[in-house]
């Protein structure tokens, strides 16, 4: 008799934070008010983010803007920002 596989229980992880966006584009608009102005792909990590309660991991060359990206989403959602410089 063939063995069927059952897929891994999947987590659902933590819910949204209370306030939490509803949309990318509520995303670009906290961004912007906090003086950020983030293009669509920016927005949309840092949506999915927040939604997921995941850390965001940016790399890039030198002055790119990479550290102005997390100070506005932590200034924007109001969190600590957790900076490891490697």
């Amino acid at each position: 008799m063939a063995e069927t596989s059952k897929p891994f229980p999947s987590s659902p992880g933590p819910p949204p934070a209370a306030g939490s966006p509803e949309s990318v584009a509520e995303v670009k608009e906290a961004l912007g008010r906090v003086g950020y102005l983030a293009d669509e792909p920016a927005a949309l990590v840092a949506y999915l983010a927040q939604q997921l309660g995941k850390p965001v991991l940016v790399e890039g060359p030198a002055g790119v803007g990479k550290t102005e990206l997390a100070k506005a989403i932590s200034r924007a959602t109001e969190r600590p920002l957790i900076r490891r410089q490697c």
